[in-house]
This record gives C-alpha cells, structure tokens and sequence, in this order.
C-alpha cells in the first residue's frame, strides 16, 4: 500500500453498504434525518435520539446541511463521529449552496477519509432566504445534477438525489420534476429520498412516472407531526402544502399539544401503510432530532 493512502481493510463493511441495494431487499428499508445541532445542548439532545434510533436498526440514517446550508460543520462533523462510533450507516448531505467546486471537493474528502461512501446531492436552497431566488457561488454549480456528476467523478460513490411530490417551488410543472429527476439519474444518481409526503398519491404518481423512464428507487420522506405550527411553517417555506384533509385534522386539535402528537402519529402511519402497501421501497423518517413519535409509528407498522 502506497504511503498515505487509507487502507480499504479499516473500512468497516457497514460503510460500504450500498443503498440502492437496501431498497431492493424484500423488506422495506428505514431510515432516518436528522437536522446538525445550532449548539453544544442541542447536539447533545441530537445524540440521545441518535442511540435511540439506533436501537431499531435503521439501513441508514443523515443529517441535513441547515436552512439555507447554514451548519455545515457541524453537519460534516456529527456524520463523521456517526461513522466512527454508532453501528449506523451514514449518508452524507452535500449542497451546492455558498461553495465553490474546490471546496465542494474538500468536503468530498473529508466524508471520504472517514470512509463514507454515500452521500446526498442537493442544489440546496437560497442562503438567508429560502423562497429567495437561487444564486450559484461564481465558482460552483448550479444544478444538483452537476454535483452529482462531480461526486461520482472523485471517488468510488453511491449518490442519492431529492425528490419533489409536490412539484418543487421553482419548476414549471410535475413534468419538469418527473424530467430532472431522469437527469440525476443519467449523471449518475442510484436512488432518491423525498421532501416530507402528507399525499400518499402525490408520491405514487412521481414514483411511477420516473420508474416509466428510469430505474432509480424513490423513498417517501415521512415527518410524525408533533407541533402543529412548525409544520405548517415548514410546509410554507418548502413549498409542501398539506392537504385539506390533513389540514382539517391538525387544526381540530392545534391547541392541544398531546392531541396534536397523537393525531400527528396517526397521519404518518396511515401514510406509511398506503405507501408501503402500494411498494415503496421504504420510508426515510424526518426526525426533527427527537425519537419518540418516529419510534411509536415504526412500531404501529411492526417494521
């Protein structure tokens, strides 16, 4: 072995595991996001719920970049000590925002010398303004099928791309959405995770018009709501309208934060069945750093 370079041998398989291959297992594939901690507290609040979940033994589990790709750091670290210390494959988040090409690729090897081979390729959205308009770093990439093809061309990875049921804010349509998913696809991409589902069918027609053109496994982004204006909050700012159906539901108990988890548990397993029943490949669970509510609805599936 050449000097300096990391031998494959100290690479713990879990590393290596390839997602897609999860996905085509005959049983669903769970996962689950985490979002990186603002502050010293917060991370430790993140790692109570990483043990937690690490219990059930999920195929794979992420942490997002932050609103805006604010966090990186801490992203990049919590990934890192997920690979070294848990028994959990990681998945790391990686996002065109602020960067440019060269320090697009030191973050690459960084998740490289850690032995993470798989990692999520996202435009990301507008620093400070999620709405705002997209504008690329006069150094770095515009498209996440760009990033995608730049990742695969450093290193042996399997690379994941997001997926809008909803349409994504900026396209011109469900057929330009279906059109560049086929894109990552084609530079590269072996699988997709979705924006949180609250419209099973929503999910099922994106699935099935990509599967039409290309083999590239999409995972339904699955959110247990526990708080009911931070979803909504978060359904505005990304662009995910929540059904009426859903809507009317949370609404009748908005003032009551036990109903609201409650009713929020059963929306997601009721989702998840549909889902599954209908042959998603599996459910990629949105934590929001706590384990509770994504633990009862793993359990109500009896995954």
């Amino acid at each position: 072995m050449a000097l300096g370079q990391p031998s494959r041998l100290a690479r713990p398989e879990r590393l290596t595991r390839s997602i897609p291959g999860m996905l085509a297992a005959p049983t669903p594939s769970i996962s689950f996001e985490f979002f990186p901690p603002k502050d010293d507290a917060s991370e430790g609040a993140l790692w109570d719920a990483i043990r937690r979940l690490e219990a059930v033994r999920p195929d794979f589990v992420s942490v997002t970049y932050g609103a805006g790709g604010s966090n990186q750091d801490r992203t990049v670290r919590v990934t890192e000590r997920i690979a070294r210390e848990t028994t959990l494959v990681p998945l790391a988040h990686l996002t065109c925002v602020g960067a440019s090409v060269a320090a697009l690729r030191q973050v690459v090897g960084l998740y490289a010398a850690s032995g993470v081979r798989n990692i999520l390729a996202l435009r990301g959205d507008p620093p400070g303004n999620v709405g705002g308009e997209w504008v690329a770093h006069p150094e770095g990439l515009d498209h996440a099928e760009d990033l995608v093809r730049l990742v695969r061309a450093l290193g042996d990875f399997t690379v994941g791309v997001a997926a809008f049921p909803d349409v994504h804010p900026e396209s011109a349509g469900f057929d330009h959405d279906v059109e560049v998913l086929v894109r990552k696809a084609d530079a590269g991409a072996t699988f997709a995770v979705t924006q949180m589902v609250f419209d099973a069918d929503t999910y099922l027609r994106l699935r099935d018009a990509v599967a039409a053109r290309r083999s590239l496994p999409i995972t339904p982004g699955l959110m247990p709501v526990t708080n009911f204006k931070q979803i909504a909050r978060m359904a505005q700012l990304m662009g995910t309208p929540l059904p009426s159906a859903v809507l009317s539901r949370l609404e009748a108990v908005a003032d009551d934060p036990a109903a609201t988890r409650e009713v929020g548990v059963q929306i997601a397993t009721e989702l998840a069945e549909r889902m599954l029943s209908e042959g998603a490949p599996g459910l990629h669970f949105i934590t929001m750093n706590r384990s509770t509510a994504t633990l009862e609805v793993h359990r109500n599936l009896g995954l």
